[in-house]
């Protein structure tokens, strides 16, 4: 990634916040392999401040979509409250294998780690975990079988939208952890955080940001009815 590409993917701007379309593949922070992430790449969205931003939450590394970014510590600080207290309200837009019997309904389902080893973020449901709720809502239906469903999770977990799909008896398109996607060579995790609302100003509206549908997940959602 290049500097005039990250720039390019900036959603949202003001003094605290930005929002940015992150792209799949690239992880936020580094992991045990190594490799690009886009922390590497922050300090092109300086835009004239002293330090980088930061990220206020979390995105999958193969998750696209919009991400917030916290321009100083006093931003990071209120944005982390914000996420903390369930207060954002964030949209995925996934494609699914299988087809929910309802409209559209809510998976409260507890959520572990798989394994205590610190390094290891796979998790299961586990009613000694910790709380998880997610609302969803059906929005296509393709003629493989496949669905088009708009998530919004309430709480913040770990994996918690890819466990709770699986769950349910339909994984998102391209899991290679929860679904029946190969390690290698698959389609790429069907997943796009779609929006954010972000009330960070009280006397302010909310902040509301979408980003664009990207690529790899276009003829899926086009076979479920979607429309550019």
């Amino acid at each position: 990634m290049i500097v005039e590409d990250i720039v390019s993917r900036v959603l949202y701007r003001d003094a605290l916040v930005l929002v940015i379309d992150k792209p799949a593949g690239l992880p936020v922070h580094p992991g045990p392999r190594g490799g690009e992430t886009l922390v590497q790449h922050l300090d092109a969205l300086r835009f004239g401040l002293p330090r980088r931003p930061e990220a206020a939450h979390r995105l999958d590394r193969d998750t696209s979509g919009c991400l917030a970014l916290g321009r100083h510590a006093k931003a990071l600080a209120r944005l982390g409250g914000l996420f903390a207290g369930c207060e954002v309200r964030k949209t995925y837009w996934a494609l699914v294998e299988g087809m929910p019997a309802a409209e559209e309904g809510a998976i409260d389902l507890p959520l572990a780690r798989r394994s205590d080893d610190p390094r290891s973020w796979w998790m299961k449901p586990d009613p000694a975990g910790d709380p998880a709720l997610t609302r969803w809502r059906l929005r296509g239906r393709g003629p493989d079988g496949s669905a088009w469903l708009e998530l919004e999770p309430v709480t913040g977990r770990t994996h918690q939208l890819r466990v709770h799909c699986a769950a349910m008896g339909w994984p998102i398109r391209g899991d290679a952890i929860y679904g029946v996607a190969p390690r290698q060579g698959g389609p790429g995790l069907q997943l796009h955080a779609r929006a954010l609302t972000l009330p960070l100003y009280p006397k302010k509206p909310a902040i509301a940001v979408a980003a664009p549908v990207p690529p790899h997940i276009r003829p899926g959602l086009s076979a479920c009815g979607w429309a550019e």
